[in-house]
């Protein structure tokens, strides 16, 4: 059955309100990131982004709370190299309004833009984000996206501020199916997409590029918490050499001498879920959790590197040549496609990996084969975000086209955010597409972030990151 507008809209509300059903009572001040805001501003950012891009933006109706729709307008980057520089964003308030205020101007958001769903409709033939209901899609899927953010920031509040849920799933602590290195041949990879491809696309995604890579060999799933280890207990941290100049510079001043989700507990390694402590050995064959930092340092032990951009989509979406293909190559042989998704066709599900919060945890690797690419590549979508060695910027032909929010992506062309693909068990379906590109800066620990390794004799130790 397909959803209607107003269907995924009140879906996509319900699991925000779950989320925050999380916090224990008193916790709406907390900030268990330094360099974010406290839980109060996501409850009250979430309604003011969909009033100021429909109800204020598009349909250019009259505000019903100015002041709401301005403090909460947007948050900050937290560059965690310079703390003092931050993107463009209202000032912090002495004190924030209370939560009744806040939760009855996110309820009054909420019957407005659904009331605005025919007069968005009308726009259609004179605004672009009119069409086929591109801004209230906008809308939902940076909800999805901050429903994320929300929960890897619970994920460092103590456990005693935090209710557990009835209706969580149980931990997958079954052993994984750890894999070894496939060799990807040379081919294309197609980075992003063409505007008319996607009913809404945020603007990095856009326009849709060819891109030639040369053979590879990867890992077939990433690296989990029990290989990880060995790079600990080998010295990992310490060993100056693996280190770039700016990672080694981060994890000397930091301390950084583990995970963050790591705890060490009378000499026994104890591993942070959002609600309880595991003891590491159950959940070994989990993808660890790292920075790219860490997860470039732990490619150098290796003696090899992260993948690009256009490696994760050749390994991920490409396909091999089909004899009975119409089109062919210059070379006469017949042209490679790539795949919708990296098992096909098919419809997001369940049995290809654990995305779209349907576990509250990782997963162990290895064990949705389902969801493999053509390649037996697995794990590429769900579980954590996968760290590229791709500095983030825009594609050729970008645009920053989305009105009122131009920023969006071009405020972080900066040279220090890097290229994620893939998602984690909190990624909704909606956001599983090839084009998506998500990013955060080197030494940013908190992400749902897992890597995995690729072979290439030319490896050299600390590089800073390229290009596609």
């Amino acid at each position: 059955m397909v959803e209607t507008m107003t269907e995924r809209l009140a879906d996509t509300w319900a699991r925000t309100d779950r989320i925050f059903d999380i916090l224990a009572p008193g916790q709406w001040l907390a900030k268990p990131i330094a360099l974010r805001h406290p839980f109060i501003f996501y409850l009250g950012h979430l309604p003011a982004f969909a009033w100021n891009h429909v109800g204020g933006g598009l349909l250019e109706r009259p505000s019903f709370d100015p002041a709401f729709d301005d403090l909460f307008s947007r948050g900050i980057d937290p560059d965690v190299d310079d703390p003092t520089h931050v993107h463009d964003h209202p000032d912090v308030p002495d004190q924030w309004p209370g939560v009744p205020e806040v939760i009855a101007y996110r309820d009054r958001v909420r019957a407005a833009i659904l009331d605005a769903g025919a007069a968005v409709a009308e726009r259609v033939p004179t605004h672009l984000m009119a069409r086929e209901g591109r801004v209230l899609t906008m809308v939902m899927e940076h909800e999805m996206m901050h429903q994320e953010t929300l929960l890897y920031m619970m994920q460092r509040l103590p456990l005693e501020q935090k209710v557990r849920q009835a209706w969580l799933p149980p931990y997958v602590l079954t052993p994984g199916r750890p894999g070894g290195k496939i060799d990807i041949p040379a081919g294309t990879a197609t980075l992003g997409a063409r505007f008319e491809e996607l009913p809404f696309g945020w603007d990095n995604e856009f326009a849709a590029v060819e891109v030639l890579v040369p053979d590879f060999r990867i890992d077939s799933t990433p690296v989990t918490n029990a290989q990880f280890l060995a790079f600990v207990e080998a010295g990992g941290y310490r060993r100056t050499e693996l280190w770039g100049d700016e990672d080694g510079v981060w994890r000397g001043q930091e301390g950084i001498e583990h995970p963050a989700v790591w705890e060490l507990i009378d000499g026994r390694w104890m591993y942070r879920t959002l609600f309880d402590r595991l003891p590491l050995e159950r959940v070994a064959d989990w993808p660890v959790y790292v920075s790219l930092a860490e997860a470039r340092a732990f490619a150098a032990w290796r003696g090899e590197r992260l993948p690009t951009e256009a490696e994760f989509h050749r390994a991920a979406f490409g396909e091999r040549p089909r004899a009975d293909r119409d089109v062919t190559g210059a070379d006469g042989r017949p042209a490679e496609g790539e795949r919708r998704l990296p098992w096909g066709e098919a419809v997001p599900a369940e049995r290809h990996g654990n995305f779209g919060f349907r576990q509250w945890a990782p997963t162990p690797v290895g064990t949705h084969p389902e969801g493999a690419s053509a390649w037996g590549v697995q794990d590429l979508i769900g579980d954590g975000w996968e760290w590229t060695n791709t500095v983030f910027a825009g594609l050729p032909g970008f645009t920053a086209y989305i009105p009122g929010y131009e920023g969006y992506s071009a405020d972080f062309f900066d040279g220090k955010h890097y290229v994620m693909k893939g998602g984690s068990w909190a990624t909704a379906d909606a956001l599983v597409r090839p084009s998506f590109r998500n990013w955060f800066q080197a030494h940013y620990p908190y992400v749902f972030s897992k890597f995995r390794c690729v072979a290439d004799p030319s490896m050299r130790i600390g590089s800073t990151g390229g290009t596609p």
